[in-house]
């Protein structure tokens, strides 16, 4: 756990660094100007998207945690292609404004991680699910099968993940991020109780997307 949290921060880092330095040198040449401004105001926003704060987990048994920051876009009944079964489909869209990183909606043991290269349509269309770049994780959490697939979006063609099948991962353990404007989908099984809406703004590990049956 302590491994993967570094390696996360060292990706981030970079970004956030030349950001600063950007603003820092237009301040430094230009003074108070419009540049320097848009410097700072784009440092904001890059320490924004690329965000890595902890953030409280909730304790309800079943929970299903949202994996992103975003806006729910889709629910549906669908077939998941990752776990070759019938599911619900949560659908999450980050905006460009919105913290990119992904993190676990669920304990679990990670069994699958399937990557397809893709095209690049909007994250917000249908078709990007089954079009775009996409990452899946299949998610064996104590006996319930839970898939999180990263899209990628129009602009970023960059998906990251960070774990590899027989992790064991817990919920809001970030695993990965996707770069601006993109999405996941959450597939869980058809019998779990749906806890959003379409248009439901959601935060990755305090929002509750849906409850899993219970034994």
């Amino acid at each position: 756990m302590i491994v993967l949290s570094t390696l996360v921060r060292r990706v981030s880092r970079p970004y956030v660094l030349l950001a600063l330095l950007c603003a820092v040198a237009a301040t430094v040449l230009t003074g108070f100007s419009v540049l320097s401004v848009m410097s700072w105001l784009s440092l904001v926003w890059v320490a924004r998207v690329l965000g890595q704060e902890p953030r409280a987990v909730p304790v309800a048994p079943g929970a299903v945690l949202s994996p992103a920051d975003g806006r729910v876009v889709k629910i549906e009944r669908a077939r998941d292609p990752y776990a070759d079964r019938e599911a619900l489909k949560i659908s999450v869209f980050m905006s460009w404004f919105d913290a990119h990183a992904n993190r676990a909606c669920v304990d679990g043991v990670i069994r699958q991680v399937h990557y397809f290269p893709g095209r690049m349509f909007s994250a917000e269309l249908d078709t990007a699910s089954d079009s775009n770049e996409r990452n899946a994780l299949v998610i064996d959490s104590h006996g319930q099968i839970v898939t999180l697939a990263q899209v990628a979006g129009l602009v970023a063609h960059r998906i990251l993940c960070y774990v590899k099948p027989g992790d064991t991962v817990m919920r809001g353990q970030r695993f990965g991020r996707i770069r601006f404007g993109s999405r996941v989908d959450v597939y869980v099984p058809t019998d779990a109780i749906v806890n959003v809406a379409p248009g439901d703004k959601v935060e990755a590990t305090t929002s509750i997307l849906a409850t899993l049956p219970q034994a």
